[in-house]
């Protein structure tokens, strides 16, 4: 073999290296990228200020420590906050389009506190909060019902049409994970609660992330694998 045809072969390896190392600059980045993007689960946590975390330090709101709780435990989840302090049935049903735009693999669907303080009517409640679960169904979004209570004060028969609503949208729909009180543990308990007694303190927030974790886990059983 000629000395020239040695050189070219040389100059012919080195411009193939020089293209196979500028592919792997392009190229590396985004696969580096890839395996963290599919590994991690996104729930939404729709709500309303107990979402939000009002009345606590940003770091202390319920979605911050339930994703804290569920990545102690090897879970590489991330959960949205997607509360709106105030809001009704009616607004989280009004607000679900534009909430998934954060493209979440399942819902934790946590609103009613406030149709129950203000004493709406629980037909209208349920409403909201079915066609809130259809629709999550209709776009394959495994879902977490959290139920709530009404305040006593609007009497017995309200109490029970009211706490009766989450119990027949669960029963209605045997794919939703139900976890019958979104306050359970918390709600009358002074050292848990703020001094309005309605929102969780710090403490309270904790107490609600240990009590619900399971139910979560369980969301988290029913997102399709891939």
């Amino acid at each position: 073999m000629s000395f020239r045809l040695l050189r070219r072969l040389a100059r012919y390896g080195r411009r193939r290296a020089i293209r196979q190392l500028a592919a792997c600059i392009v190229v590396l980045p985004a696969l580096a990228a890839l395996p963290a993007e599919a590994r991690e689960i996104r729930i939404m946590m729709l709500g309303d200020s107990i979402t939000a975390g009002y009345g606590l330090p940003r770091g202390e709101a319920l979605p911050v420590r339930l994703e804290a709780a569920l990545r102690a435990k090897g879970l590489d989840v991330r959960i949205i906050d997607a509360g709106v302090s105030g809001d009704t049935t009616a607004g989280g049903r009004a607000r679900l389009d534009w909430a998934l735009a954060d493209r979440p693999q399942a819902v934790i669907v946590a609103l009613g506190g406030n149709d129950g303080l203000r004493g709406i009517e629980p037909r209208a409640s349920e409403a909201n909060l079915a066609a809130i679960l259809d629709a999550l169904k209709a776009r394959g979004l495994p879902a977490m019902l959290a139920g709530m209570l009404a305040p006593p004060n609007l009497g017995a028969d309200y109490g029970r049409d009211f706490a009766g609503t989450f119990a027949r949208l669960a029963a209605a729909r045997p794919e939703v994970v139900f976890y019958p009180f979104l306050l359970d543990g918390v709600a009358g308990e002074p050292a848990l609660n703020q001094p309005d007694r309605i929102h969780p303190n710090e403490a309270g927030v904790a107490e609600l992330v240990r009590r619900m974790l399971p139910a979560v886990e369980s969301l988290l059983a029913r997102i399709p694998a891939g």
